[in-house]
């Protein structure tokens, strides 16, 4: 019987595919095992020529802060649309709260 590290099918860790133990440790951290120099969340990413990647996560890419970003941003045929007439979210935090469960 041997002793091995690697697991008989992969498992998703933080949307990674890890294939064994170190791989999932990476992932855990939010590192891509298939790339662990690029850091995690990708920050230390890099092209071919060596010069570093600007992505969707750094808000200098987008010439902002990051604060004043909406946290969701629908695409496809999510994109265009917007609440029906009439509706509108409760004025009052707690407005639908249900103690009695």
């Amino acid at each position: 019987m041997s002793i091995s590290g690697d697991y008989p099918s992969p498992v998703m860790i933080n949307g990674y595919s890890c294939k064994n133990c170190t791989e999932v440790d990476l992932a855990k951290k939010h590192i891509d095992p298939a790339h662990p120099k690029d850091g995690p969340f990708g920050i230390n990413k890099t092209d071919a020529s060596g010069a570093p990647v600007k992505g969707a996560a750094d808000p200098a890419a987008n010439g902002a802060s990051g604060l004043n970003r909406p946290s969701v941003v629908f695409g496809g045929s999510l994109a265009g649309l917007t609440p029906p007439p009439g509706s509108s979210a409760p004025s009052q935090p707690a407005f639908r709260l249900d103690l009695t469960a």
